[in-house]
């Protein structure tokens, strides 16, 4: 069994999807827009096949994300190795997204940073 793919509601679609075929090598499919209730959404793809699927519609809520919260708390995405997470990391603050951690090895042996992007959501770089 594998995950097929994994969702987030955006109030910004184009803005989400502009992210991530920006900065993590996505690759976006045609928008998919349901006309009779609004829905719209695209996946991206990852190489080795992961896919995330960046949804919206009308009267979506849209509550604080608190760092430290119950649910889904980052996608990780691995770039290859420690220079890409400096490099990737850097670009990022510099393009004036907010560094939560900055690039290290943590506690379990990962290299990784982790942004806030996305409309408040964490995103872990990692090897």
């Amino acid at each position: 069994m594998k995950i097929e793919h994994i969702a987030m509601y955006v109030n910004d679609l184009e803005a989400a999807r502009d992210f991530f075929v920006t900065y993590l090598s996505g690759k976006a499919n045609e928008l998919y827009h349901n006309q009779n209730t609004g829905f719209r959404s695209y996946f991206i793809s990852f190489d080795g096949g992961a896919r995330l699927e960046i949804m919206n519609k009308p009267e979506t809520s849209d509550p604080a994300k608190d760092v430290d919260r119950t649910g889904y708390a980052h996608v990780a995405f691995s770039v290859g190795s420690a220079e890409k997470v400096d490099e990737l990391t850097a670009l990022l603050k510099a393009d004036g997204y907010e560094v939560l951690s900055r690039p290290r090895t943590t506690g379990d042996g990962y290299y990784e940073s982790c942004i806030i992007a996305v409309e408040g959501n964490q995103i872990e770089i990692t090897v």
